[in-house]
C-alpha cells in the first residue's frame, strides 16, 4: 500500500516530473487502497458550523513550500487527502500566493472532498477584498469554507480591524455574500488580544498556538521576563470553547523547536487532548504524513496529569524562548 513506500519509490509510482498534471494523474492504485482499508481519520464537529473534519489538518505553509518540485507537492497533497485528511490550511501569505496556486491545481479535481481554508492579511477593506478575490482564482473555486483574518497582533492591530468600515465588515459581508461560508481569526502573538477579540465578536471559528511548552501556568515565577505572557490554552481557548466556536490549533511542535524535548507523538497527542476541533501541521516530508496519520488513527486522549507533566517540564525549558520567537514571528 502506499503508506509503505518511501520517498524514492513514491515519487516513482507517481511518475513526478514526467507529464504536466502529474500531481493529481497517481490514484488509480490509491484508490484500491483505500476501497480496501477503508478506515478514515477521527472527525470532530468545527464548533457553530456543523462541519465534520479530520483531526488532523495539513499545513499549506511554509513546509509545505519546502517541497521545491510543484509536481511532488502536489503529489504530497493528493497523498494527504487519500489518507484521510480533509482540512487544508492555506493563506496568501505562505509564499505571496504560492501555497494558494498548488492548493488550487488540487482543488481543480478534489474541491467537495476537503474543508478548505484561508487566510488575509490586509487591514483596509478594499485591499482585503481584491486579496480574497485573487486567492479564489488561485485556489480554483467560487468560494472557501473558511476564511480567516490572518494574524492578530496587537490591540491597536484589533482595533484597526474593527474599525467602522473596515476588515471585520468586510469579513461578514464575504460570508453574507457566500464568498466564504463561516469566518474567523488566526492569532500566535498574544493569548490576552485574541481573547479581546473573541470575546467582542462572533467568529465561527479560531486559531491559535496551542502546545505544551506555551501552558506555562507558573511562568512569572519561573522565569523573571516581563515580556512573558501568558497562554492561549488558559486564556483563549475558554473563550472560545464558551462561545462554541471551532478551534483549529497550529504550532503543534513549535517550528521544529519542541521536537528535542518529546516525541513528536507525544506532541500532538497533547494538542488533540485539549478542546480543540483539529491541529494543523505543516509535514514537509513523506513520512511526515505516515506518522501523523498513523498517530491520528490511534488517537486516545492523554491522561490529565500526564498532560501536566509534560507540559510544566516543556514550560520550563521553552516556554520564556518561544514567547520571544513568536513576538516576531512572520506566518509566512
Amino acid at each position: 500500500m502506499m503508506k509503505d513506500l518511501s520517498r524514492r519509490k513514491f515519487l516513482e509510482k507517481v511518475g513526478v516530473g514526467t507529464a504536466a498534471g502529474v500531481g493529481y494523474s497517481l490514484l488509480g492504485e490509491w484508490a484500491e487502497a483505500r476501497a480496501e482499508n477503508p478506515n478514515a481519520l477521527p472527525t470532530r464537529t468545527l464548533g457553530r458550523t456543523g462541519a465534520k473534519v479530520s483531526i488532523l489538518a495539513f499545513g499549506c505553509g511554509s513546509r509545505f513550500l519546502m517541497y521545491e518540485d510543484e509536481a511532488e507537492a502536489l503529489a504530497i497533497l493528493n497523498h494527504a487527502i487519500d489518507n484521510g485528511i480533509t482540512y487544508l490550511d492555506t493563506a496568501y501569505a505562505y509564499g505571496d500566493g504560492k501555497s494558494e496556486t498548488r492548493v488550487g491545481k488540487v482543488m481543480a479535481q478534489r474541491r467537495k472532498e476537503v474543508w478548505l481554508a484561508t487566510k488575509i492579511p490586509d487591514r483596509t477593506r478594499d485591499e482585503f477584498l481584491r486579496r480574497l478575490e485573487a486567492s479564489l482564482k488561485r485556489l480554483q473555486t467560487d468560494h472557501v469554507d473558511l476564511l480567516h483574518i490572518h494574524a492578530l497582533l496587537t490591540e491597536e492591530d484589533l482595533a484597526a480591524i474593527e474599525a467602522k468600515g473596515g476588515v471585520l465588515e468586510q469579513i461578514q459581508k464575504m460570508r453574507d455574500q457566500k464568498m466564504t461560508r463561516f469566518i474567523g481569526i488566526t492569532c500566535h502573538f498574544d493569548p490576552s488580544v485574541l481573547k479581546m477579540a473573541l470575546e467582542r465578536h462572533d467568529f465561527d471559528c479560531t486559531q491559535m498556538a496551542l502546545n505544551g511548552a506555551l501552558v506555562g501556568m507558573e511562568a512569572s515565577r519561573m522565569v523573571p521576563n516581563k515580556g512573558l505572557k501568558t497562554s492561549f490554552e488558559t486564556v483563549a481557548l475558554p473563550v472560545a470553547n464558551r462561545k462554541q466556536m471551532g478551534v483549529i490549533a497550529m504550532k503543534v511542535f513549535a517550528q521544529e523547536a519542541l521536537l528535542g524535548g518529546a516525541p513528536p507523538e507525544k506532541l500532538l497527542t497533547y494538542t488533540l487532548s485539549l478542546p480543540v476541533t483539529a491541529a494543523v501541521v505543516g509535514m514537509p516530508k513523506l513520512e511526515h504524513i505516515e506518522d501523523n496519520v498513523r498517530v491520528a488513527k490511534a488517537f486516545k486522549p492523554m491522561p490529565k496529569e500526564e498532560m501536566e507533566r509534560m507540559s510544566g517540564g516543556l514550560s520550563r525549558q521553552y516556554k520564556a524562548s518561544l514567547d520571544r520567537f513568536f513576538s516576531t514571528h512572520v506566518d509566512a
